[in-house]
């Protein structure tokens, strides 16, 4: 059997699956926050109880914010900042006493996507997640790209492609810089740029909610955001040329994205048509736990 761990912000996730990609076991704990060790401890703890209710011992993958770096094998650029620099994959490996496979959360949500989701059968897929932040992973032949610095796919800290002039220089961002994509795709970059110019202090499900009550403001925001998107992923479309594009995260789940991000994108693509498919994920919070049980396949 293949166990996957999702380590989030909030949660810690475990799910078993058998070969064939059917659920055997689910549980997930709160994380404990800014505690290195207990994080550690809840990992190692979801695993063994996992194992002893199947009966069975598997392999683990691990879904991470951030990425191991190339250079010093310590964990960089996550979210949850007490991660970072520590040795994570070598202090897991010695705790479980076996080898594991680890990629970004981003990664295995592609790759969940591409194996057995809304992408299956595809040769190259970008997956996309926008909710509280926003990344990405790519995945070619049933395999994660993770790149010679193990960033492939860090699209929510590249500048908003073609900007307008009130875009610039844009929202300050925590990795240090102005104007990435994150901070206009994410959720409280929705809200950020509502509130901005001059509507009220919402959060994005309650803008979109607007939308259908015929608000003209949250409208507004909507169409800025479905034309950002659109510029965003075309960037990706020139450059890496992907069969599907499939997104994930809580703003994932706005209809009408699919229909209308397509149909602006390509003005911005270097092509006379697109094929690129615009998919909503199959399996939802469930993607990035899935992804990691697959690192092993």
């Amino acid at each position: 059997m293949k166990l996957g761990i999702d380590l989030g912000g909030t949660k810690i996730e475990i799910i078993a699956l058998d070969d064939g990609g059917d659920e055997l076991l689910r549980r997930r704990v709160p994380t404990p926050r800014g505690d290195y060790a207990g994080t550690l401890r809840a990992i190692a703890d979801l695993v063994h109880q996992a194992e002893a209710i199947l009966g069975q011992t598997g392999t683990v993958g691990i879904g991470t914010p951030g990425a191991i770096s190339r250079a010093t094998g310590l964990l960089k650029n996550s979210n949850s900042v007490h991660l970072n620099g520590q040795p994570i994959f070598q202090d897991l490996e010695s705790l479980l006493q076996r080898k594991l496979r680890i990629s970004n959360d981003a990664n295995c949500f592609a790759l969940s996507e591409a194996t057995d989701g809304a992408a299956a059968g595809a040769e190259v897929v970008f997956g996309v997640i926008i909710g509280t932040g926003s990344g990405a992973g790519i995945v070619v032949n049933g395999h994660v790209l993770t790149g010679a610095n193990g960033i492939a796919g860090e699209w929510g800290h590249n500048p908003l492609p073609w900007p307008e002039d009130a875009e610039l220089p844009g929202p300050a961002c925590y990795c240090g810089r102005h104007g990435c994509i994150e901070t206009f795709l994410s959720g409280p970059g929705m809200s950020a740029d509502h509130q901005r110019v001059g509507g009220e202090k919402l959060d994005a499900a309650t803008i979109v909610a607007r939308v259908a009550t015929g608000d003209a403001a949250c409208e507004q925001t909507l169409l800025r955001y479905e034309n950002r998107l659109a510029r965003s992923l075309a960037h990706v479309i020139n450059i890496l040329d992907p069969d599907v594009i499939v997104l994930g995260g809580g703003m994932s789940n706005i209809e009408r994205l699919y229909k209308n991000v397509p149909g602006i994108w390509r003005r911005y693509v270097f092509s006379d048509r697109v094929d690129t498919r615009l998919e909503r994920n199959r399996f939802g919070d469930s993607s990035g736990v899935r992804g990691a049980a697959w690192l092993w396949e």
